[in-house]
C-alpha cells in the first residue's frame, strides 16, 4: 500500500484503458492509500479494491451482445441504457461474483464521485461495504439523458463527471502529496462545448434541476482548466499521469469487442512501459 492518491477519470467504454492499467497494477501488487473513481473509473475501481484480476475485463466484454446489459431495449424498458439490475445485481451476485469481503478489507480508502443534481456539487462517497455502497458506483456511472436519477438518502445523483471529471483537487485536499492520475482522453485532448441540441435536451429533461444544465454548459471550461492544473502538478513532480498517446475511435457506448480489447491491452502496455518511472515517482519525496 503506497501513500499516494489514485485518480481515475471516466469516459464510458473508453474506461477499458483504465481497466488495463489497473490490471497491471494488480499484477505488480501496487495498491494506493486513497482512490477516487469517476463513472467508468468507479466501476473498474470496484474490482481493483477487491483484488479480482481480469474481472473488470470480463464484466465489460462478456455481455456486450446481451440486450439486458447495455442496449436500447434496456433504455426503453428500464430507463437506463446500462441496465441497473444486470450491472449491479445479476453480474456481481450471480454471473461473475464480486468478492465483497475482500473489498471491505481493502487497507486504503476508495471513493465514487457523484454529482448531486439539486446542488450541483460533487460528492465523494465511500466504497467499502459494497453490498450497500454499490449504489454510489451506480450513481457515479449514470449518464445524463440515458439514465434514471439515482436516489441516495434524500437526494438524487448522476454521473460524477458532470461536476468533477478529474478529482485531482479533492485528492490533494485529502492530504495526498502525490497522485497518480489515469486519464482516458489522449495527450493534447481539449474538451469542446456541448452542442446546442444537447444543451436543449438537458434543459428540458432536468428542468427541476437547473444546476445540471449549468454544469453541462460550462463543463468544457472546467475540464480544460483542470487539465492545465494537472499539467502544473505533473511538472512540479506531484502528479504522475498515464493516458493514451493518441486519439482512438472508441465511443462512450462502444460495442466492438476487438476495439475494446485492444484499448484494454493498450492500457496494460502503457502501465507496464512506464512502471519504472512510476516506481521512481512513488519513492521520491515531495
Amino acid at each position: 500500500m503506497v501513500e499516494c492518491g489514485l485518480v481515475l477519470e471516466g469516459g464510458g467504454m473508453k474506461g477499458m484503458y483504465t481497466a488495463g492499467v489497473l490490471e497491471y497494477f494488480m499484477e505488480k501488487d501496487l495498491y494506493f492509500q486513497n482512490c477516487y473513481g469517476v463513472s467508468a473509473g468507479a466501476c473498474h475501481l470496484c474490482s481493483y479494491i477487491s483484488r479480482q484480476k481480469k474481472r473488470a475485463y470480463r464484466v465489460a466484454l462478456n455481455y456486450l451482445k446481451d440486450k439486458n446489459y447495455c442496449s436500447l431495449h434496456s433504455l426503453l424498458t428500464t430507463g437506463d441504457l446500462f441496465n441497473a439490475d444486470m450491472c449491479y445485481n445479476q453480474i456481481p451476485n450471480k454471473l461473475d461474483p464480486y468478492d465483497y469481503k475482500a473489498a471491505a478489507k481493502y487497507e486504503g480508502n476508495a471513493y465514487a464521485v457523484v454529482t448531486n443534481i439539486r446542488t450541483g456539487d460533487p460528492e465523494y462517497m465511500p466504497m467499502r461495504e459494497m453490498h450497500k455502497d454499490t449504489i454510489a458506483v451506480r450513481a457515479s456511472a449514470s449518464l445524463p439523458l440515458v439514465s434514471r436519477n439515482v436516489k441516495i438518502g434524500g437526494e438524487y445523483y448522476l454521473d460524477g463527471g458532470i461536476a468533477d471529471a478529474v478529482p485531482i483537487r479533492r485528492a490533494i485536499a485529502d492530504g495526498n502529496g502525490k497522485n497518480v492520475v489515469v486519464l482516458t482522453k489522449e495527450v493534447g485532448y481539449v474538451r469542446k462545448q456541448a452542442s446546442p441540441a444537447m444543451l436543449n435536451m438537458i434543459r428540458l429533461k432536468y428542468a427541476k434541476y437547473p444546476r445540471v444544465y449549468a454544469l453541462t454548459a460550462d463543463r468544457y471550461v472546467r475540464y480544460n482548466e483542470t487539465l492545465r492544473f494537472l499539467d502544473e502538478e505533473e511538472k512540479a513532480g506531484r502528479a504522475f499521469v498515464i493516458r493514451p498517446q493518441r486519439a482512438n475511435d472508441i465511443g462512450r457506448i462502444e460495442k466492438d469487442r476487438e476495439k475494446l480489447e485492444a484499448l484494454y491491452q493498450l492500457g496494460y502496455r502503457d502501465a507496464k512501459k512506464c512502471y519504472g518511472e512510476l516506481t521512481e515517482f512513488l519513492e521520491r519525496k515531495v
